[in-house]
């Protein structure tokens, strides 16, 4: 451990940053890959005389892990805030290995009938719980060790750790087609990447439970659970901003990521193939801005970023779906893909560090990942809502309409943040 008050290295630095966010890489796995196997879920888990309604379950059932996040922020917030980042890193771990597994084993409804939607639900239920506090206690913990000057490039890895599983997950889904027919996929094939989230959990927990706890956590006197969530009663208004703020990183992340192939393919009637290949390629666009806008935002502050970024979603989130349905196909479709990533990887490259810097230093963690949660609760469900205002409009572009509303939310929380007293310290690095 480097002694107080002494900066890290470089090298140590790169360890400390690798290890925090393994964890986080299986929680964003596991949950991309359902995603993205939607369809398949559906056929074998919640079967119905509508292929409209068997999806819409399937997608509300993805969307009940969010319900579970700010209970988990909470309760698990509140555990990491009095014990350590590090005991809630490896507690968070663990549970969403579970929850992983149950989804990965479970069989299907023609062999267990209504029990098999019951556990899969469940399955869904406690990795909401456990991802209700791993974004922040990742983003806490690199805010904490982060070189002087450096706490956006150093944050922007919790969310680019998140497009490496994003181009994982999408890259095993383009192996699955080129080595299975289609129905094969259909009928277990689907079942192999949750099994690869399996396997490597026992990887990552080694590397985890080599972290270290953050100096600036250990000079601290750690709140009681009484005055943690005193606290966050008091800060509530910051927590309400904080929510406002996500909105508009979570919508567009699920969307250019997880909704991508169902959106490519039953939406658009894209080949399988391409849309896989299309969501690998915004994995790896994300994975590129993220770090640049993170750093960005140490030199030039996060409020430009954060206004340029809500305001272009505004404008072109609806006009550029538009172009897309009305002639899609593949070089449309990564080409609108691409744009919204680099909008959205251009706001969260700020996002993040801004909100472990508004939030008080007693409660960071769980002011966090409360605050992220309750967004994640309506951006998590961009699927479900995505595919419900389709179905009732008839306008395939409709999620346009549903990411200018979640950026709305960002500009006037922008205003919010940078206007209010309370939440100054919103400075460069």
């Amino acid at each position: 451990m480097t002694s107080a008050g002494t900066p890290r290295s470089r090298k140590e630095s790169f360890k400390a940053i690798v290890r925090v966010v393994s964890g986080n890489f299986l929680e964003m796995y596991d949950f991309m890959v359902y995603g993205y196997y939607a369809p398949a879920i559906a056929r074998a888990y919640f079967p119905s005389h509508s292929a409209y309604a068997s999806l819409l379950l399937t997608l509300l059932a993805f969307a009940a892990g969010f319900v579970m996040r700010p209970v988990g922020a909470i309760v698990l917030g509140a555990y990491i805030d009095h014990h350590g980042r590090r005991k809630g890193l490896i507690l968070t771990l663990l549970l969403m290995a579970v929850g992983t597994l149950l989804v990965a084993a479970v069989p299907d409804y023609a062999t267990i009938g209504v029990l098999a939607p019951l556990l899969v639900l469940a399955g869904r239920l406690l990795q909401g719980f456990s991802a209700g506090v791993e974004l922040g206690g990742v983003s806490v913990y690199l805010s904490e060790i982060a070189r002087p000057g450096q706490r956006g490039f150093y944050c922007s890895w919790q969310s680019a750790s998140q497009q490496v599983a994003v181009v994982f997950a999408a890259s095993i889904g383009l192996l699955l087609q080129y080595w299975m027919p289609p129905a094969t996929i259909d009928r277990w094939g689907w079942r192999i990447p949750f099994l690869v989230g399996c396997l490597i959990v026992p990887f990552l927990f080694v590397i985890r439970r080599s972290l270290e706890e953050t100096e600036e956590f250990l000079s601290r006197r750690r709140p009681s659970f009484g005055e943690i969530y005193r606290s966050m009663l008091a800060h509530g208004r910051i927590v309400l901003i904080g929510v406002a703020l996500v909105m508009m990183t979570t919508v567009s992340f699920y969307l250019i990521t997880a909704y991508t192939p169902t959106f490519g393919s039953e939406v658009l009637k894209l080949s399988t193939f391409d849309v896989f290949l299309v969501t690998l390629c915004v994995g790896v666009s994300n994975f590129i801005w993220l770090p640049i806008m993170g750093a960005l935002s140490d030199r030039i502050g996060r409020r430009p970023l954060l206004l340029a970024c809500t305001v272009l979603a505004l404008l072109t989130a609806y006009p550029v779906l538009s172009w897309l349905v009305a002639e899609p196909g593949f070089g449309r479709l990564l080409a609108v893909e691409l744009w919204l990533s680099f909008i959205y990887a251009s706001y969260n490259g700020a996002l993040v560090v801004t909100l472990t810097e508004i939030m008080p230093a007693q409660v960071r963690t769980t002011g966090f990942s409360l605050a992220y949660s309750l967004a994640t609760t309506l951006g998590g469900s961009s699927l479900a809502i995505s595919q419900w205002l389709i179905h009732t409009t008839g306008d395939k572009a409709a999620p346009g309409l549903w990411l200018s509303f979640a950026a709305l939310c960002g500009l006037l929380a922008t205003w919010l943040v940078f206007r209010d007293p309370r939440s100054r310290g919103m400075h460069r690095g």
